[in-house]
């Protein structure tokens, strides 16, 4: 009986989607951002289904020297490291198989999944992140994203409120993509309650690990909180 009663409580768990954009901050997914949001997912008693496009990365750095190196990775099998795996092709993404979507920040959220690091409020999204977060937004369902992440949520998305922290040059191009910008601090969040968004800085900021923690737990408490109004 209690083996059964286990069964039906993680039936019941919300399921949070998460995308990736390969490993790495500087030309990936954020490894501590990705990381942390996943504890959090599961400190507040969700599960989480870890997805990333199935495209080769825009390059790849050195993480050591910061120079870029003369090969070629793929950005869902290198996002399979943090994953452990567990992760699926973007491009078979369904709104319907969740109940919140959060993308953590990186570089590669900006170079991967999008142009924003190249061509700023003119950027491209990658059709496949695009569909997800516009699913998503139809259905009513609350999104997250985190440090750079919420760039591409402004150019999808015109006409939310979100932030990035205090960096004037990203708050400006927000603005020019028709959303709103708000500064934060270290583990604030910024919650636009008629869209369901929520959005938070992390290495935005001149940030430690423990800060970065703080706003992946306010956050995904926040979408939570949403995915019940």
């Amino acid at each position: 009986m209690a083996n059964h009663t286990q069964r039906t409580v993680n039936m019941n768990r919300k399921s949070i989607a998460v995308i990736l954009s390969g490993c790495g901050n500087r030309d990936g997914a954020e490894i501590h951002e990705s990381t942390l949001t996943l504890w959090a997912i599961h400190r507040h008693g969700a599960e989480y289904q870890c997805y990333a496009p199935d495209i080769a990365q825009h390059h790849v750095i050195n993480h050591l020297t910061g120079m870029e190196m003369n090969e070629s990775r793929n950005v869902l099998v290198e996002s399979a490291r943090i994953a452990r795996g567990q992760i699926r092709d973007l491009a078979t993404f369904q709104a319907e198989a969740h109940d919140g979507l959060v993308i953590p920040g990186g570089s590669g959220a900006a170079k991967n999944l999008s142009s924003f690091a190249f061509d700023g409020p003119d950027c491209q999204i990658h059709p496949d992140v695009k569909r997800a977060v516009q699913s998503m937004a139809q259905a009513g369902k609350p999104i997250g994203a985190l440090c750079i992440a919420p760039t591409l949520l402004a150019r999808i998305l015109p006409g939310i409120t979100i932030t990035t922290g205090q960096d004037p040059a990203t708050a400006e191009a927000i603005t020019a993509m028709g959303s709103q910008h708000q500064p934060t601090l270290h583990g604030e969040i910024i919650i636009d309650h008629v869209h369901k968004i929520v959005t938070t800085p992390c290495y935005m900021l001149d940030s430690r690990v423990d800060q970065i923690g703080d706003g992946a737990d306010h956050l995904i408490a926040a979408l939570l909180e949403l995915m019940a109004v």
